[in-house]
Order: structure tokens, then sequence, then C-alpha cells
């Protein structure tokens, strides 16, 4: 296996051998010398060659961990693929024209050697240490949190002080004279996951959704080839961070700097697995490519303030700022789902303007939105506004419920840790699959329900969990992970492992996750069937509900582990509260119904108005005659806690016709103050049909006609109920041919029948009085308690771009009844907005108090 890949001395052979045969193309720079006498060398790229220093570039480095030897056979590969598709494929070529590849293959050739010929897992560089030891941690000897290691026998061993070996010495002068550099990315194996730079503070910076876009448009190049996805993962809070990296020290410059972890084995069968990994990594480090130019000088900038103007359930408005140019439009993107990716799938919107409104959205759902501006000229496009989270509002007959995972009843069960399952719940992590030291292992989650009312109807659910770590999931195509609602009488001990892996399942919900889309750092999430949504009701009855999640049970031979880790919010590895597994559910109430007996009533026509009559139709003379009627709304519950959710009037006609015409009959919802004149009704204010026209023939086959409001109908009838006016109809007759002496006479026992729930309308009050200060090393938030016995509790936003405008618009950092929060993960010296909603049982939430948080002030 090992003589497919190419060795350092054969990579030098062929790097040279581009140079010779493309000169204004490729040029091969050394960089540096390895302390075994190497040569570390650089393959610049660019169309006319001698220019590449003031074009726009892309760094690439590889094999900075010796036994990770993806880095160095991609990076051939690719310089081989640029060279043979350079004037053929039209993004390639455009990308050379403007930009610069830089790419260092090997950034540690004495360790790669090492590992090709004697030991393969070597990690390190192959320096003598001043205890006799061998080896420097090379991706730990920058000098960005960098952290001395006492013990030089570590395999992250980070040397005596940053940049003491001639590996990083060579790149970071590198870096240091060419400011050119805008997006590194630095190759590595294993675990088919991204992990952008990161400040070490566990918050948002402006450019991270510049990384992650990055990462997932490079996703979509990935499942376009193999079907494969990676993860996107920052890492854990700051305490856990690794310490002087290459990819932190590029950050630090102003780069957009990204390591990439190739595969699930650092040196994985190349005909099977390692070419698929380079095929699909060759279009996607095209892309990236592509996109240097768009973080240079040149492109256009930020936009600036992207935020939500308003939303109601089915349209997002976004606004934001941006000076006024006839060269700049914006491109609008929108997903579901967590870093995705922004491209031609998810572009919903090309503008002019600074504001754009989302049509056609469901209810109740989570988008994501970003947005870059676009020169028209240049077509430059700038770096990404941070991502805008929205959940669209509630229908009218719709509530909706975020439950968390139950501390105690969240763990894992390992079929070899027996006498250790009981300490495995409600702490650290959730571990899922197979491997040799635990064997078969079995996440157990479950959910309260006894927020959800008993009689609620579940018209969606979604389970939604984030996974931690990828990287003990070795086998390439192997497994696939599956999320059942368990039949709780068949658990008796949640902790103990042959009854969780025996019990029965009432169904296995959604689709599972095969092991080529195992992500880390990206939300998982799995979607209820309408049969699943019922099954689920089903356990509203019992207060809770139980889930397992399962992997592969059984290794191949030769192999040690195939196990995904998941968050589950506590303890001291977890990555905090707000990654605690989630059940969202929207729901409904079974509705009750009312018949409201017709108020008044009334025949108009030409020559007179008769109370207590209804006709309608054409007289003697062809003129119509008009039927009006009332209803009295106030007979309905409270407006303020009841919603209607459907409405028809029901009317009956006494006479019928032999023989058929072309008269209809329509239903209008009109606007009078009192019915004076036939010439008042006939120019009547019309707001809308009710339903559809009747024929005469409809009216002789059915005893009872029914007219069925439409969404607008509703609206205007509803605005009516709240302000305490009667409703108000009019049956018209048309016709087209003309009619004479046609009158239906309608029953007087016309109703209006409508269906409603209980549902409050109107959030509670604002809180008073936010106020923050720092308190040892978190910054604490309080607020004065709302009197109003309709509030459920209090949710508390950070977002660190600007004002949160909903409940959904940043990080959650608390939710439940108390007045007071900590936000564990703040940095003191990172600007930031808070905001406190209360919050109802629908829920409705308030206008939120904000507080604007200033490193500088003195709390």
């Amino acid at each position: 296996m090992k003589n497919q890949y190419m060795s350092y001395a054969e990579s030098l052979a062929f790097l040279y051998k581009m140079q010779r045969e493309n000169p204004e193309l490729i040029s091969i720079e050394k960089i540096g010398t390895t302390f075994e006498g190497r040569e570390i060398v650089l393959a610049k790229i660019s169309q006319n060659v001698k220019e590449a220093d003031n074009k726009p570039a892309l760094l690439y480095t590889g094999s900075i961990h010796a036994r990770e030897w993806i880095g160095h056979e991609l990076a051939l590969k690719f310089i081989e693929y640029v060279v043979e598709n350079q004037t053929i494929d039209p993004l390639l070529e455009v990308s050379l024209k403007q930009g610069t590849l830089y790419m260092v293959p090997c950034l540690n050739p004495d360790g790669y050697e090492y590992s090709r010929e004697h030991f393969s897992f070597w990690r390190k560089n192959r320096r003598k240490n001043s205890d006799g030891s061998i080896g420097v941690d090379l991706n730990r000897n920058f000098s960005v949190g960098f952290h001395k290691n006492s013990n030089p026998k570590s395999n992250v061993y980070g040397g005596e002080f940053p940049f003491s070996e001639a590996e990083t010495q060579a790149i970071k002068k590198f870096v240091d004279n060419h400011p050119n550099i805008t997006i590194a990315l630095d190759y590595h194996s294993q675990g088919n996951v991204f992990f952008p730079a990161h400040k070490f503070k566990h918050e948002a910076e402006i450019d991270g959704t510049d990384m992650n876009v990055l990462c997932a448009n490079m996703n979509d190049e990935f499942s376009k080839v193999t079907g494969r996805k990676y993860g996107i993962h920052r890492g854990k809070p700051p305490a856990h961070l690794i310490s002087g990296s290459g990819r932190e020290y590029y950050y630090s410059k102003g780069i957009i700097a990204v390591v990439v972890e190739v595969g699930t084995k650092n040196i994985p069968d190349y005909m099977k697995s390692m070419s698929g990994s380079i095929n699909e990594n060759i279009p996607a480090l095209k892309y990236a490519f592509s996109e240097a130019i768009n973080y240079s000088s040149l492109a256009p900038k930020r936009v600036d303030n992207f935020t939500l103007k308003e939303r109601d359930a089915n349209s997002v408005t976004l606004v934001w700022e941006y000076e006024k140019r006839e060269d700049i439009f914006f491109e609008i993107y929108r997903s579901t789902k967590d870093k995705d990716a922004c491209n031609e799938r998810t572009k919903v919107g090309v503008v002019g303007d600074t504001i754009f409104k989302d049509h056609d959205l469901n209810s109740s759902t989570n988008y994501h939105y970003t947005i870059r501006a676009v020169n028209k000229k240049t077509k430059y496009k700038s770096p990404f506004a941070p991502v805008v989270k929205v959940r669209t509002w509630l229908e009218d007959d719709e509530f909706f419920k975020l439950i968390f995972a139950q501390k105690s009843g969240t763990g894992y069960v390992g079929e070899f840790t027996q006498e250790m399952n009981p300490s495995h719940f409600g702490n650290n992590s959730l571990f899922v699959g197979v491997d040799k030291s635990r064997g078969i292992c079995n996440a157990v989650i479950r959910f309260e329900l006894e927020s959800l009312p008993k009689n609620a109807v579940i018209k969606s659910a979604r389970f939604y969990i984030y996974p931690m770590n990828r990287v003990a999931a070795k086998i390439e195509k192997y497994g696939e992970w599956n999320l059942s609602l368990l039949e709780q009488e068949s658990v008796t001990k949640i902790s103990d492992f042959q009854e969780i892996e025996n019990a029965k399942s009432k169904e296995v919900i959604g689709r599972g996750i095969v092991s080529s889309n195992l992500t880390q750092g990206i939300w998982n999430h799995w979607n209820f069937s309408a049969h699943e949504c019922e099954l689920l009701q089903e356990e509203i009855e019992k207060g809770t509900a139980l889930f397992r999640l399962d992997g592969p049970k059984t290794l191949p031979d030769g192999e040690d582990s195939q196990m995904m880790q998941f968050d589950i919010g506590y303890g001291k590895y977890g990555g905090g509260i707000h990654y605690r597994p989630i059940l969202d559910i929207k729901y409904t109430l079974e509705n009750e119904k009312i018949k409201l007996p017709l108020a008044e009533c009334c025949t108009i026509s030409v020559n007179s108005i008769k109370e207590g009559s209804l006709h309608s139709g054409f007289d003697k003379e062809g003129n119509r005659v008009y039927g009006y009627l009332s209803f009295d709304l106030s007979k309905l519950p409270n407006p303020e806690e009841t919603m209607i959710t459907q409405c028809a009037l029901k009317i009956r006609n006494k006479n019928s016709f032999k023989s058929s015409s072309d008269i209809h009959y329509y239903v209008e919802l009109v606007h009078l103050d009192e019915v004076g004149t036939y010439e008042d009704i006939k120019h009547r204010e019309k707001i809308e049909y009710i339903g559809y026209e009747v024929s005469e023939e409809s009216m002789r086959k059915r005893e009872y006609q029914y007219f069925k409001f439409d969404t607008l109908s509703k609206k205007t009838l509803d605005a009516l109920y709240v302000e305490g006016k009667r409703l108000k109809l009019v049956i018209k007759p048309t016709s087209s041919l003309g009619s004479r002496n046609r009158i239906v006479e309608w029953g007087d026992d016309a109703q209006l029948v409508i269906k409603y729930i209980p549902k409050r309308r109107v959030a509670p009050q604002k809180v008073e009085h936010l106020k923050l200060d720092n308190r040892g090393k978190m910054i604490h938030l309080s607020w004065d308690s709302v009197d109003d016995e309709n509030v459920s509790g209090y949710y508390v936003v950070r977002n660190s771009f600007h004002t949160p405008k909903h409940f959904m618009d940043g990080v959650k950092i608390y939710g439940g009844k108390d007045t007071w929060t900590y936000d564990n993960f703040a940095s003191f010296d990172k600007e930031k907005f808070y905001a406190v909603f209360t919050y109802d049982d629908v829920p409705n939430f308030s206008d939120p108090a904000t507080i604007h948080y200033i490193p500088e002030a003195i709390y």
C-alpha cells in the first residue's frame, strides 16, 4: 500500500517536472530546510506566474503531521489536475487569471519519510529534544495560543518555544511576507471534518460565517462526487481548544483559515478509500480557490447590520445597511439546515435594494439567512454577513414546544460497561456505535411531555442532537445510526444495557444517518412522519417519551471502532445547556365548536326593505333582490384567549326551480353601518366573497349550502370578533343572460358554524430593569419579575453583532422562571448584545428587554 503513495523524493521530482513543462504556470520555491537536510518546497501556481505575488492567494499546507499522508498526496493530484485543466475548466481558468495557489504539499518531510519507511503512525518531526527524545508536534509549535508541554515524549509536545522548528519558521516567514494570502487550508487526517479557526473565545466572530460557508460549499462539492458530508466544528469551549496551531497563526494575520481532516484513518487503503477522498477534494479545492479573490481588498465590503425587520407565519422580511451604489447588488441565501451551503442551491433572492421579503415559508420553522454584496462589473463578491436565524410565527391554530432532554434520563449504556452505565447518565457525552473496549453502545434520551396539553394534536416534530466527535467512527461506508421511539413498558431500568438493546420499538423515526454523512459540529435531526407524530402523541398521556439512538452492532475483522459521540449539554466536557438534545414539537388542540344563530336578516329590493325575511334573486323587472344577514359575535368566548380556526355559513334554501337557469348565488362579506336603501346595498363596500358561489342545480341536490371562509375572510371575521363588531353578509344573485321573476327564499335557521381553540393572543409584558455585571469569570444578568400569571418563563439570548430581534436571533443563554442567569462562556473583552423575552404557554414572546455589553464599561 505504501508504494501507492508518492515518496517525498518522488514528489520533488514531480514538482520540478511540472515547473519545467509549465514555466508560465508553476514556479517551485525552496522555503526552508529540515533538521535532516530535506528541502521544504512550495509550488506557486498562477497564470503568468511572475505576477503571482500580486494576486489574492489560497495557501495549501499538507502533512504537517507525518502520518497524515492525505495532505501530501492530494496536493500532488490537485497540481496535476490544474495543469491538465487550466484552459479547459472555466472556473479554474478564471481563478488562475485573477488569483494564485501557494501549495506546500508536505510541511514535515523528515517525519513523513520516517512514517513511510519505519513507523507508520509517527506524528512529529525528527529533531532531537533536550532529553534525548525525538520530535516536536509542528502543529503545536506556532505562537498563537502556544502552551509549553513539559513532556517531550508526548505526541503533542509543542517544543521549547514558538517557532523553534525549521518547518514552522519556514512557513511563518513565507506567510509574513505574503499579505496577499486570503484563505489558508491545512490538510490533515482523520475525521471527515472541517475545523475553522478560532480566537480562543466561545463566541461568534464576524468572519465565522465566512469560514462555515467556505466549508459548507466544499461539502456540496463532496456530495456531488461521493455523497459524503464533513462536519464543521470550531471545537469545544476555550479551555479544551488546541494550542499553537498553524490555523490560528494564519487567522491572526487576517486570513480565513481552516483545518480539513480527511478520511476515517490516517493512512487509508489507497485504492478503496484514499482515491475517493482525493476525487471529492479536487472540485472542493477548485471552489475554495475561486473564493480567494472575494476576501481580498478588491472585493466589495461586507454588508452591515443584516437583521430581521419582521416576520409572520409564512414570510420573513430582512433589512441591512450598505452605501447606495449602482454597481452593487445583493444575493440572499436561506436554509432550514445548520451550517448549510450558500450557493445556487440555497440562493433565494437577488435584489438591488436593502430590504428583502421571503414568501411562502412554513410556519414555526427555523430558517438561516445570510447575504453578500456582488459587484456587477467585476463579479467579485463580498464576505458574508453573520447568519440571521429566524423562526417563522405560528398559524392561528398552532402552538410549539422546545422540549430539552431530561438530564437524569439521558445517557448511554455500554455492553461491556454495565457497572459504569448508571454514571453515564446526565454527564458529558453520548457514545453510540461499537468499539472493542465498550462493546455495543446505545444512547438513551428521555423527554418530559408534561408541558404538552393532554388534548394536543401533534402536527410536526423534529428530534435534534449535536454531534461532538466522529473521529472514532473509523470505517468508511459502514453502518447507520437510527433513532427509535421505545415502548416504555418494555424498559424497567434505563441504565441496563440488555433492557435498552432489547427494548421494543414503537417505530424507527425518519431516515437513518449513514456513516458517510456523520458529521460533528452540525446539528443532526430526524423528522417525524405523520404516523410517527401520532405515535409520539400517544406518549403525552404517559408524560414522557423515551428514545434509543443506536448504530452498528458488529465490527469487521481487524477494525476496533465505529463509534459516534454526541453532546448531552451537561458535564465537564459538554458544550453547555443549549447543546442538549431537543424535541421540537408543533401542535394544535382539538377544536371546540359553536353555532351562532342568525341575529338579523332582511330582503332588500328596489321598492322595499323587508325585515325578518331572507330572499334573493331577480324580480319581475329583472332587478336584483339582495338578502342581508348578520351574526352577533359577542357570544363567542373571550377573544383575548380564543382563536378562531375555521368558519362556515350554513344556510338552507326553502324553494327551488324545476328548470335550471344560469343564476348563481354569492355570499359577500361587507362593511355596512346600517341597511338604509337599495342604493346602499348596490354600492356597498365588498370585502371578500365567502367560499364559492352555488348554482340552482346545487340547491336542488343539497338541503343545506355551506359557504366556507377562506384565509382573508377568516382574518376579517377575527378582526370583527376582537373589535366586538357584528359579522354582516349579503347574498347576491348573478346572471349573465338576464333573469326575471326568480326569487329564492332562504331559511331563517341559518347558522355561522365556528371552530375555535383556547389560545392567548397577546404576549406578556416585557421585563424591566435588565442589568448586567461581571462576577468572577462570568457575566451576570438580572431583571425584575413580571407580575403576570400567564408568564411561563424568561428566555435570554446573546448576539455578538446586533440587538436580538426575537428569541431565536442569537445564542440561547437561559430559559426558565428565574430572574437572573450567568453567561458561562462570555468573553469580557468582546462587545455583545443581550435580550430577555418573557413568554407564555403558546409561546407568545414579549418585546425584548435589551442591554449592550461594552468591554470598556465598568459593570
